[in-house]
């Protein structure tokens, strides 16, 4: 596969799998755009590892607080890092049963253009209404059954190219009185039961295919993908620091406005 190809893909998935903009609306472009053939499925588990990894190692101190959570909780001792991950296996519980549903009786997914552009649109205009309404008063730790099954039902929203899980989960959160950087941290942690649900599906797809093997263009798609996303999770919750989800309303305002008018032929 040529460089230019594995670059732009891996670039792309990498910076748009945590921001609120929709990664798959973006990949679905990326051949409307170019012309170019699907890039396979070794190509597509190399991004989802390499994103899984930025994530990972950005959020390697949650994680490891969730850990010894655990540990004291098989002691018999309840605390919030346990707690943390409880919810997180809940929340993830709507969107794999969604997921395999989906999977299995409509295989083909949720594709096109008209259907990205809509969801792309409304959606950016959903979350600019819960950023502009919901109070920020309410922390991680502030979470309750409730709020984190609402969030778990959002993101089976996702399914749908263009709606974007970080974007609808922080949505979600935002609705709920979340802190945006609060709300961006639980959606990010969220992502991890999420990717590696969807990697380890199409890794097991693509063992059935016998065309499992570990090549140069993978390792790069996965660095390239790592490293974008590492710098979007960095970029992301520094914006989050000082500014709203604005910039990122406006471009999916652009960009869903764009798609409209190229399907429905509204210039010239």
């Amino acid at each position: 596969m040529p460089f230019l190809h594995i670059a732009v893909l891996a670039l792309v998935q990498g910076l748009t799998e945590f921001l609120p903009v929709s990664s798959s609306a973006h990949l679905i472009l990326v051949p409307y755009l170019t012309g170019w053939p699907d890039q396979g499925l070794v190509i597509d588990v190399a991004v989802h590892v390499g994103t899984l990894g930025a994530v990972l190692l950005y959020f390697w101190r949650d994680l490891g607080d969730m850990v010894l959570g655990l540990m004291r909780l098989t002691k018999g001792r309840l605390n919030p890092d346990a707690r943390l991950a409880g919810f997180l296996v809940l929340a993830t519980l709507p969107a794999v049963a969604a997921g395999y549903l989906l999977d299995r009786y409509y295989p083909s997914g949720i594709r096109g253009l008209e259907v990205i552009a809509w969801t792309t649109l409304g959606f950016g205009i959903l979350l600019f209404l819960a950023d502009k309404l919901g109070m920020t008063v309410r922390r991680i730790e502030h979470l309750r059954l409730g709020d984190v099954l609402i969030i778990g039902f959002a993101q089976v929203l996702a399914l749908i190219p263009g709606t974007s899980r970080s974007g609808i989960t922080m949505t979600a959160a935002r609705f709920l009185g979340l802190e945006r950087r609060d709300g961006a941290r639980f959606s990010m942690l969220l992502a991890i039961p999420v990717i590696i649900g969807a990697s380890s599906l199409k890794g097991w797809q693509l063992y059935q295919s016998g065309d499992a093997q570990l090549t140069y263009d993978a390792l790069l798609s996965a660095g390239l993908a790592f490293a974008a996303a590492l710098i979007a999770i960095a970029a992301l919750m520094a914006w989050l620091k000082r500014s709203s989800f604005t910039p990122f309303v406006l471009y999916r305002i652009f960009l869903g406005g764009s798609l409209l008018t190229a399907v429905y032929g509204w210039v010239g």
